[in-house]
């Protein structure tokens, strides 16, 4: 059976359960017309390059698929039929990444990234500090004066 990966974007203004739903609907088309859903991601809220239907920013989702063709075009029908998807996207591939995809290793490494940075910055200026020139109350540059109101 031929394998796929199939991404889909729902209005922002849904909720993550009812994306959920969304994708719960999908799966059970596929396995209905005989094939099967090897895995299906949630990549979050994120903002488009330029508007769809008045949204600019939609939920992902990426579902890897090993179905007949025929189930993927009734889902992409149904896609289409639906006012919450913006736009749908199917690719065929050779094979299916066993791993979490590009996007969520992104998301991993972004992450990390961000938590070593304020560990670095709490070691660099220490717990009680504003900044890199240290306490507020230290500086003696005149922050401290009182403006009163006329």
């Amino acid at each position: 059976m031929p394998l796929y990966e199939h991404v889909y974007l729902a209005r922002q203004d849904l909720s993550q359960q009812q994306v959920d739903e969304l994708t719960a609907q999908y799966k059970g088309v596929i396995e209905q017309l005989g094939g099967k859903v090897a895995k299906a991601e949630y990549w979050g809220v994120k903002s488009l390059t330029y508007r769809i239907r008045k949204n600019r920013k939609a939920h992902f989702t990426l579902l890897n698929v090993e179905a007949p063709p025929a189930a993927l075009d009734e889902v992409e029908r149904q896609e289409h039929i639906s006012e919450d998807v913006l736009r749908a996207m199917t690719v065929r591939v050779e094979e299916l990444e066993a791993g979490p995809s590009a996007m969520m290793r992104k998301v991993d490494r972004d992450r990390d990234r961000d938590e070593r940075r304020g560990e670095r910055r709490r070691d660099r200026d220490g717990p009680d500090s504003r900044g890199p020139r240290g306490p507020r109350e230290d500086r003696g540059d005149g922050d401290d004066v009182e403006t009163t109101e006329r």
